[in-house]
C-alpha cells in the first residue's frame, strides 16, 4: 500500500546516515558555478541563498572554505540610500534581504561592512501606524515583516528604535482560535507564519503570552506517518518544516511532543548521496534552501555532528553567545 495522498512514502534503501562533507561540498561548489542557469535564475532571492549556504557551512564547521572578502563586497554594492538591502546589486531593498544581509555579516562577525545607522532607519520607516511592517516601499504587510524587523535590530543591539508596544500587538491580533498566527488578522494559520510570530515574541520578551500548549497540539498534529512535518493541515510533508515547526516547538518548551526519530528519518531521508544537499521530499532535486533548513532541523534533534543551532534567529547559539544576546525560551 501506497502513502497517503497528503505524505511521501519512504524507501527502504533511503539515506540514514549524515552524509556531512558532501553538504559542505554541494554548497562550496554551487557558489562556485556563477554561469549555471540556476544560480542565474535565482538571482531575484540572491541575499538570502547567501545567507542560507554560509549558514549550512557554518554549522557543519565549514565556513572558512567560503570566499569572505569577495562576499562582503558584494553586500557593499547591494545596500541603498535608504538604508535598505537588496537581494543583488540593483535590486530594490526588502526587509526580508536586510535580515538576511545582517545575519551574513553577524556570521563574519563584519557588521561595520555597511551604514548600520541608515539600516535602523529604513526598518522604523516601515513600520506603520497598527504596528505592523510593510516590507519595503510598495507596502505590503505581513507577519513576516514583524519577525524581520525584530530579528534585524536585535542583532543590532536596537530594539529601542521602534514602537514596541504596538507592533506586540499587531502580531497578537493575528493569532487564531487554534492558537497559530496567520501573515494578518485573519488570516489561515500556517507554519511559516507560527515560526515568525512566535520567534518575534521570543526576541521581545513576549513569548508568554502564546498560549504554549494549545499551539504546541497544533503544532505537533503537523507530523505525518512518514515522520515528516507540513506547513498545514491536508499538504504533503516538506523539509524546511523540520526548521519552522521544530524551532517553534523549541521556543514553547514542547519539542519533545513529537517522534524526534521519525522525523530525524523523514529528514535524512531527503539528503542526495551522490551530490549532497537536500530536496523537500526524498527523490527530489536538492537545494540551498533545503539544504540550510535540513541540517538546522538535525541540530535541533540533537545531531552532534553540527553545531549547536538557535530555534529564533537560525544561526550558530555560539555566534549569539558572541554578540551576548540572549532571547526568550520557554521551558
Amino acid at each position: 500500500m501506497g502513502a497517503p495522498l497528503n505524505d511521501v512514502h519512504i524507501k527502504t534503501d533511503a539515506p540514514s546516515t549524515l552524509f556531512l562533507d558532501k553538504h559542505a561540498d554541494y554548497i562550496a561548489s554551487y557558489s562556485a558555478k556563477k554561469d549555471d542557469y540556476e544560480y542565474c535564475m535565482t538571482e531575484y532571492l540572491r541575499m538570502s541563498g547567501v545567507y542560507w549556504g554560509l549558514t549550512a557551512m557554518d554549522l557543519t564547521g565549514s565556513l572558512t572554505r567560503m570566499d569572505r572578502e569577495s562576499i562582503l563586497e558584494f553586500m557593499r554594492h547591494c545596500q541603498h540610500d535608504c538604508g535598505g538591502i537588496g537581494a543583488s546589486q540593483g535590486h530594490d531593498p526588502h526587509l526580508l534581504y536586510t535580515l538576511s544581509a545582517v545575519q551574513i555579516l553577524t556570521l563574519f562577525d563584519s557588521l561595520n561592512t555597511i551604514d548600520l545607522e541608515k539600516v535602523v532607519e529604513y526598518i522604523r520607516s516601515l513600520q506603520q501606524k497598527d504596528g505592523s511592517f510593510a516590507g519595503d516601499k510598495w507596502g505590503e504587510v505581513d507577519t513576516r515583516f514583524s519577525f524581520c524587523a525584530a530579528a534585524t535590530l536585535a542583532l543590532l543591539g536596537r530594539l529601542d528604535a521602534i514602537s514596541m508596544e504596538e507592533a506586540v500587538t499587531f502580531v497578537l491580533s493575528c493569532m487564531n482560535f487554534d492558537g497559530g498566527f496567520g501573515c494578518r488578522p485573519g488570516s489561515e494559520s500556517h507554519a511559516g507564519q507560527v515560526y515568525c510570530c512566535v520567534g518575534f515574541l521570543s526576541i521581545v520578551g513576549r513569548l508568554h503570552l502564546v498560549n504554549a500548549d494549545l499551539l504546541g497540539w497544533w503544532l505537533c498534529e503537523r507530523q505525518l506517518p512518514s515522520g515528516g512535518l507540513n506547513g498545514r493541515p491536508e499538504k504533503l510533508p516538506d523539509v524546511c518544516y523540520s526548521w519552522w515547526v521544530l524551532a517553534s516547538l523549541r521556543m514553547l518548551g514542547r519539542l519533545c511532543w513529537i517522534d524526534s526519530k521519525r522525523l530525524r528519518a523523514f529528514i535524512l531521508a531527503c539528503q542526495d548521496e551522490e551530490t549532497g544537499g537536500f530536496a523537500d521530499r526524498p527523490g527530489d532535486v536538492v537545494d540551498l534552501f533545503h539544504t540550510l533548513f535540513g541540517l538546522a532541523g538535525l541540530s535541533l534533534l540533537g545531531e552532534t555532528q553540527l553545531k549547536p543551532v538557535n530555534p529564533v534567529l537560525c544561526l550558530p547559539e555560539e555566534t549569539l553567545q558572541r554578540l551576548g544576546l540572549h532571547l526568550q525560551l520557554l521551558n
